[in-house]
């Protein structure tokens, strides 16, 4: 289960996880010393989402039992650093004893391999299945993902909380607010209408928040899940051996 820190009652939230016994917990944007040691002593395990090697030091200290090195490319909430994967993950592989996980960016085995190659032990992606069949996302939310190129998607809400999103009608707003100085207050307002919702799962593409990752511009098409496992794993074992032993 993922549980960003930041939500209202994130306490209800820990207490329903307890209660239904869920196994592994992804937390993220906040800090993980709040509720990691009551997870564990629970026996579930932890996953921490991090931006920097230093956020990544304190989740171990904390008690993770592993990190997720975000970068800046990934979609949804995102670190302030803007660290670009490349970068990111080696800084955090090198900081931290405990399995780190790749994620931002990674679409497809060429960017799996690089990430382990980088130093990480798994992968985490997003984006892509965000557009697959099984995804509760709205039909016009994946369409919207498959149609997208190259630079439509910004790192927004820099004062709030950074978020990466498709650029629309509502990033139009967002922008207009933060040229004019909107204090975090006018800028919590925007965000009160449950935006990610109204546009992620009720399929408003002009009015809600379409948070998705810059690799979003090289997903073309819908597939199941299957597909996509499929397709991640042979284009890493494929490149593995193109560039390890020269086959192409």
């Amino acid at each position: 289960m993922n549980v960003p820190l930041l939500y209202p009652d994130v306490d209800k939230l820990i207490h329903i996880i307890q209660e239904e016994e869920v196994k592994i917990v992804f937390t993220s944007a906040g800090n993980p010393a709040t509720w990691t040691r009551i997870l564990k002593n629970n026996g579930i395990a932890v996953v921490h989402v991090v931006s920097s090697a230093k956020f990544a030091k304190k989740a171990e200290e904390a008690g993770a039992d592993a990190v997720v090195a975000e970068g800046f490319e990934a979609g949804g909430h995102n670190g302030r650093e803007e660290t670009t994967s490349l970068v990111l993950i080696p800084l955090v592989a090198d900081a931290v004893s405990i399995p780190v996980i790749a994620a931002g960016g990674i679409a497809d085995g060429r960017a799996m391999l690089a990430a382990e190659a980088l130093g990480a032990e798994g992968v985490q992606v997003g984006s892509r299945f965000a557009a697959s069949v099984e995804s509760s996302a709205h039909e016009h939310f994946k369409r919207r993902i498959t149609d997208s190129n190259e630079g439509d998607t910004i790192l927004t809400l820099k004062q709030l909380t950074p978020v990466r999103m498709i650029k629309n009608k509502f990033y139009k707003e967002v922008d207009e607010a933060e040229k004019r100085g909107a204090s975090v207050e006018e800028l919590r307002s925007l965000l009160g209408n449950r935006r990610s919702k109204l546009g992620i799962f009720e399929g408003d593409i002009e009015q809600g928040e379409l948070e998705i990752g810059q690799v979003s511009a090289a997903i073309k098409k819908i597939q199941s899940a299957e597909e996509i496992l499929k397709e991640i794993w042979e284009g890493y074992t494929e490149t593995k051996k193109a560039i390890c032993y020269g086959i192409p």
